[in-house]
């Protein structure tokens, strides 16, 4: 009984990895399409076109201090020279893409 329980708790936590794994190519996939051309591999918006249209790098005293709904906003709808996503981009999708902006965030 005990080799059971053993055997499924390590099924489980291999099922837990690869689901967590998958979202996270997910996100990085989605962003190398949809935000890596202006915004850059590191999210410091230090591209040519990041540059040209103003980008702000993603640990911005500005940018750090929105919240996810505020950052699913933008994506949604754009802000200022950025485009609007929110016909390109399911809401799921963004919110996939929420925690690795976060990532990119805490990267120097």
């Amino acid at each position: 009984m005990k080799r059971a329980i053993y055997i499924a708790a390590i099924v489980f936590a291999f099922t837990l990895a690869s689901r967590t794994g998958l979202a996270q190519n997910a996100a990085s996939d989605i962003f190398k399409a949809k935000c890596e051309m202006c915004h850059g591999a590191d999210g410091l918006s230090n591209t040519p076109l990041g540059k040209a249209l103003g980008g702000h790098p993603y640990n911005a005293p500005e940018v750090l201090k929105l919240t996810d709904a505020q950052l699913s906003d933008i994506i949604k709808q754009g802000k200022n020279k950025m485009p609007a996503f929110g016909t390109q981009l399911t809401d799921a999708q963004i919110k996939t893409l929420l925690p690795y902006i976060h990532t990119l965030q805490k990267k120097k």
